[in-house]
């Protein structure tokens, strides 16, 4: 899964941008459109973006250029994105499984990652047939294995993990907003100690 590494540019200073991961289903555009609004920040949807620009659904691209070409494009796209100033970034939820994507995320902002249970990425996603991962006998099943495959990558490169659970996306983005906040406080308080410490 690392056909883009070096196709795209290396990382820059990072900014006040926020970067979403999560598996298909865990609220990452919805969310993130209501945190960018609170936020006074654009919002961008990496998916929304390749498909934009090329024209075509996801399943297309799927369906004629597989997988590989589709994370092709994805890390193309991201690269793009993370470099745009003051946005929340909804990404895919396999844009984590290029080593180089995660190192871009990383560099360029604050990356949260919303956990949600399988049963309920399940329910938000099981009607959903532009899934193309999900067009299988057994999309329950391979949404599990989706989930173990994803999950230690997530969190490798999440500042924030926040578990959605059945929250309303007011209590979710109010929540983001103040462990954001927390997080920042941290940061400058650890900055000052480093600081005096020198």
């Amino acid at each position: 899964m690392n056909a883009c590494a070096d196709q795209c540019p290396p990382a820059i200073q990072p900014s006040e941008n926020i970067f979403l991961v999560g598996l298909m289903g865990a609220g990452k555009t919805s969310v993130g459109k209501m945190l960018a609004k609170r936020l006074n920040k654009a919002f961008c949807d990496s998916d929304q973006e390749i498909e934009r620009t090329t024209g075509v659904r996801i399943p297309v691209i799927f369906e004629i250029e597989g997988e590989d070409g589709f994370r092709l494009r994805e890390c193309k796209m991201l690269a793009e994105l993370v470099r745009r100033k003051n946005i929340v970034l909804a990404t895919g939820g396999g844009a984590i499984l290029s080593a180089h994507n995660r190192k871009l995320l990383a560099a360029h902002g604050t990356v949260i990652y919303l956990h949600a249970a399988i049963n309920d990425l399940w329910r938000r996603t099981r009607y959903d047939k532009s899934r193309p991962l999900l067009q299988t006998d057994d999309p329950l099943g391979k949404l599990q294995e989706l989930l173990t495959q994803r999950d230690p990558l997530y969190r490798e490169i999440a500042n924030l993990i926040i578990d959605t659970g059945n929250q309303s996306l007011g209590s979710l983005a109010h929540k983001i907003e103040q462990q954001l906040a927390q997080l920042r406080s941290n940061i400058n308080r650890t900055a000052d100690e480093s600081q005096r410490a020198n």
